[in-house]
């Protein structure tokens, strides 16, 4: 099942996706899609909702994310692009809760910004505690997947001292959705096509049979560390192709510039990239 949420900013509603592609409103059944609501909306027949007209905007598909734990460099090529390391482990960073954003909305460089780039990733909803999980136990844990951009700043994040969290965690630099899925519509997560262009320009693609760390052994490591509650959200990498990493000179986004990306069954992002602006006092997700 492919839920989403809907609506302006802070007053998105609950909905289903059906099979034409159309969004179908739950309001009438749940308050929101959430941990606790989720059994409930995937109860419903699609048949008996309301179509929802219009061409309504996509807010995060899932309401009460509690934190973003990110793995960085789980793709080879990406790690060598980056020049750094192959990890032994999977490396670990934190992206803030304020940096959630719509699929669709604009990406705002923060001030100043000379070195924002782009990361198309594969997201994972956690369903259960997770707490020194085992491999075997991991998937089970899972309530869903999402489309994410986990959106940096490399001079923030790279020349501001050692941590990552400076580049990564600025307003809108986390872009989710359009739509929540459920494992059994998404099957195995380790075998989907994504991809990311910019200007209309393929910059990444990729397969997420190609992570150097698997979805069981991030949930499984990152559980030995931080303990993970429903509603946690954990960005599993990115494959090559950033622009910090293009010869023979890197490219990075500037105001104007159009982001497009994907993965297969999750959906499709686009976010125009804008000059900084303040931004209101709505809580996204």
């Amino acid at each position: 099942m492919k839920l989403v949420r809907y609506g302006p900013v802070g007053q998105e509603k609950p909905g289903l996706v059906d099979a034409d592609g159309k969004i179908r409103d739950l309001s009438g059944f749940v308050d929101d899609i959430s941990v606790e609501t989720l059994a409930k909306a995937q109860a419903v027949d699609p048949a008996s909702l309301p179509v929802v007209e219009g061409d309504p905007r996509y807010g995060v598909p899932f309401k009460g994310i509690g934190k973003i734990v990110a793995i960085g460099l789980n793709y080879r090529d990406h790690a060598i692009e980056s020049n750094l390391p192959i990890p032994t482990e999977p490396m670990m960073f934190m992206k803030a809760l304020s940096s959630l954003s719509g699929p669709n909305d604009d990406v705002i460089l923060p001030k100043g910004s000379t070195h924002s780039d782009w990361e198309v990733e594969l997201g994972v909803i956690i369903g259960k505690t997770c707490r020194y999980v085992s491999e075997e136990d991991a998937l089970d844990k899972v309530a869903g997947y999402v489309l994410a951009n986990d959106v940096s700043e490399r001079f923030n994040q790279k020349q501001r001292g050692s941590q990552w969290s400076k580049g990564k965690g600025h307003d809108t630099f986390c872009p989710v959705g359009p739509w929540f899925v459920t494992p059994d519509e998404v099957g195995d997560a380790q075998e989907l096509d994504m991809y990311l262009d910019v200007n209309g320009t393929r910059m990444q693609t990729g397969n997420t049979r190609t992570m150097i760390f698997d979805l069981k052994q991030i949930i499984s490591y990152v559980s030995e560390y931080i303990t993970l509650y429903p509603g946690d959200l954990v960005i599993t990498g990115t494959p090559p192709g950033v622009g910090e990493g293009k010869k023979p000179e890197a490219i990075y986004l500037k105001a104007g510039d159009v982001m497009e990306l994907g993965i297969a069954k999750l959906g499709t992002q686009t976010q125009k990239v804008v000059e900084w602006r303040q931004l209101g006092d709505e809580v996204i997700a």
